[in-house]
């Protein structure tokens, strides 16, 4: 019985413990796009704030869905601790590339949509053209490419879309167009435009044109000023 009184005892003064205020965790990159206090923000429920709320009415599952409706957020856990710490271990989505089209916004690492954030600026490929929200497949397919290439990172700051969805390219440090076509065979037009660009960079010669065609997988195309 006494035993007995103190599990009851211990479950009911648990149970009535106050939750702290939430730790937040940032997991991954430094780069802030969320801050900490919009994700305070998010962790609300039932329109208030779960601080000085006593353990037992706290719905984790419904904090973690109020978070994952962030379009900022890839991923996000929220535990409580025996003394009643709510912790939240938040991943932010990583962004590939920014759209400046008919609207503005990031394309993330999935090619799905992000805002653009007031907290930090990605630096990442400038995207123009014609783009749509709900198409992304192209823009996603070039950008990855971008991020998984030493060559295209360093030298890669912008990316058209046209029309007709060919994909050209802007370098930094050059002023001529390059065109991939469409991104059929992108691997071999990437070698392509490696193997270009190491000739015309030792012929001192990379300045002097303003095309370079790589829609055919086969061949290098290019038109002088």
């Amino acid at each position: 019985m006494f035993v007995g009184f103190l599990y009851a005892f211990s479950t009911v003064r648990n149970s009535n413990r106050m939750v702290a205020a939430p730790k937040i965790n940032f997991v991954g990159d430094d780069n802030l796009f969320i801050t900490h206090e919009a994700v305070s923000k998010l962790l609300i429920q039932n329109q208030e704030s779960v601080t000085d709320k006593p353990k037992e009415i706290i719905d984790l599952n419904g904090l973690e869905s109020a978070l994952y409706a962030n379009p900022m957020i890839k991923e996000a856990q929220v535990f409580m601790s025996v003394d009643g710490l709510i912790t939240a271990e938040i991943e932010q989505k990583k962004p590939i590339a920014r759209v400046s089209a008919n609207a503005s916004y990031y394309v993330d690492e999935t090619g799905s949509f992000m805002p653009l954030s007031t907290n930090y600026t990605a630096r990442v490929p400038l995207v123009t053209g014609k783009v749509e929200k709900n198409d992304l497949d192209n823009i996603h397919k070039i950008a990855q490419k971008i991020q998984e290439d030493a060559f295209l990172m360093k030298h890669v700051v912008g990316i058209q879309q046209n029309d007709d969805k060919t994909i050209d390219l802007k370098f930094r440090s050059h002023d001529f167009k390059i065109h991939l076509g469409h991104l059929e065979a992108l691997d071999k037009k990437i070698n392509n435009l490696k193997a270009f660009y190491k000739k015309a960079m030792k012929d001192n010669v990379l300045d002097s044109y303003k095309l370079v065609n790589l829609k055919f997988d086969k061949q290098v195309i290019c038109t002088k000023k």
